[in-house]
């Protein structure tokens, strides 16, 4: 992608997480993730939760306010100290912030951009702790991206991803979200999931993945001047490396249909190639009947 000429996005900030997280000694956002859980599956799930709890050793009642909780410091560093990675992001969430801009404008709304975080290993979200092994990941409840870049490593060297447009992609994909949280499709989503069987709430929540996936392709599509030969397969190969029925078979599993939250990777690729070509948000209704 051909990204050093873009302005990098204002929007973000970098936490320095200390002692945090599930296995920094700390609860970090278990607590807060209980009535998450719990609108969810219900008690069931969380009496689930702390039975876990006590296996693993940790006092229940600490979720009341007697565990301590992770110390994070968020700043907004000079840009010196920001790596290469970081500036790379930024210049993708600029790009997404001006697209997405038009888009709104265009129907007579304005736009009002996430922010992106950066964390190493353990970070707090608005949604509860935040972890690498989560991926990066888009919080409603804050309008925050959470991004350890240590991801991108990873799509690289396990996924066999590597390239520039997968990080466009990945934040893209998570801006997606975002703008599903602007236009209510998420809380549609999510108040649905509350009243279907878990395997149905999966289903619904493949089709949020899959729309922020058109989405995605949306925004490279109205950028194009900054794509580069090879990038739509750069693309295409993120894409299948990351649908639900790759990984489980990755892992030594048999794919399971039901258990899909993110779409296969054919689904994956097929709703990206959607956006990049028609570089419309409104064909990007994973809901729709026969979609």
């Amino acid at each position: 992608m051909r990204l050093d000429d873009e302005q990098e996005s204002s929007h973000f900030e970098v936490q320095d997480g200390r002692g945090g997280g599930f296995g920094g000694g700390g609860l970090g956002g278990f607590g807060m993730l209980l009535p998450l859980i719990g609108s969810r599956f219900g008690c069931g799930g969380i009496a689930v939760v702390l039975i876990i709890m006590l296996v693993m050793g940790i006092n229940p009642l600490s979720l009341v306010g007697g565990g301590q909780a992770p110390q994070v410091q968020t700043s907004k560093p000079a840009d010196a100290e920001l790596s290469d990675i970081q500036r790379t992001s930024l210049r993708v969430l600029g790009s997404t912030e001006r697209r997405w801009g038009d888009i709104f404008r265009a129907q007579g709304q304005q736009y009002e951009p996430p922010t992106l975080v950066f964390y190493s290993q353990n970070g707090q979200s608005g949604c509860g702790a935040a972890q690498s092994a989560m991926g990066p990941f888009y919080c409603p409840a804050d309008h925050r991206i959470y991004l350890d870049t240590d991801f991108f490593r990873e799509m690289e060297t396990r996924f066999n991803a590597p390239g520039d447009f997968p990080i466009g992609y990945i934040i893209a994909h998570e801006v997606g979200h975002h703008i599903q949280t602007l236009t209510g499709i998420a809380d549609q989503v999510r108040n649905a999931q509350r009243r279907v069987s878990e395997a149905e709430g999966n289903a619904l929540q493949v089709k949020m993945e899959l729309q922020a996936d058109c989405y995605a392709g949306v925004w490279a599509a109205r950028d194009t001047n900054l794509m580069e030969p090879g990038d739509l397969e750069e693309g295409m190969r993120a894409a299948e490396a990351i649908g639900d029925d790759t990984l489980q078979k990755a892992a030594g599993q048999r794919p399971v249909p039901e258990s899909f939250t993110h779409g296969t990777s054919a689904d994956r690729m097929r709703w990206l190639r959607r956006g990049l070509q028609t570089g419309d948000p409104a064909k990007c209704d994973t809901f729709a009947e026969g979609a």
